[in-house]
């Protein structure tokens, strides 16, 4: 199980600490639903002396090609891979990269972008450490829950 985050309140969530410096961490919240296609949802990173904040990401409904199952290859691949294993959202604000170490776990860089385009537009990454095998299956697993029905914890 992904450890939670007491910062978050009571609303569904999903929150990744990483395994070498638990002040490492990704979180998940504020899960929305606009039209019935799409779902919207907050992302933040934090590491000593920075956080940051993705205020509008989407992950569209039925999109096989969407984070969880990005996720899960990772974690039916926890025997190990070469190089490196790249996601983002369509609007490119979410990027995540993975690399298998040694040992048994996967760096994942969680990389946030949001304006892109604009002047003055800001970048933000996070390297969380977890293990290959159940960790990353329960990530990928609560991540799932929360962005199609909202009811990870």
């Amino acid at each position: 199980m992904i450890p939670q985050d007491d910062d978050f309140d009571e609303r569904p969530h999903v929150a990744i600490r990483c395994q070498d410096n638990e002040s490492v961490r990704v979180g998940f919240h504020d899960r929305r639903s606009s039209d019935g296609h799409c779902v919207h949802y907050c992302v933040a990173v934090e590491a000593p002396g920075m956080r940051a904040r993705l205020d509008d990401a989407v992950a569209w409904i039925g999109d096989g090609g969407g984070l969880a199952p990005f996720l899960e290859g990772l974690a039916a691949d926890f025997t190990g891979w070469d190089g490196e294993r790249c996601w983002q959202t369509n609007d490119r604000d979410l990027a995540v990269s993975a690399v298998f170490r040694s040992g048994g776990y996967i760096a994942l860089t969680w990389t946030l972008r949001p304006w892109r385009h604009d002047a003055g537009g800001w970048g933000a990454s996070v390297t969380t450490r977890l293990e290959a095998g159940e960790q990353m299956a329960s990530l990928a697993a609560d991540l799932r829950h929360f962005l199609e029905d909202g009811a990870a914890r």
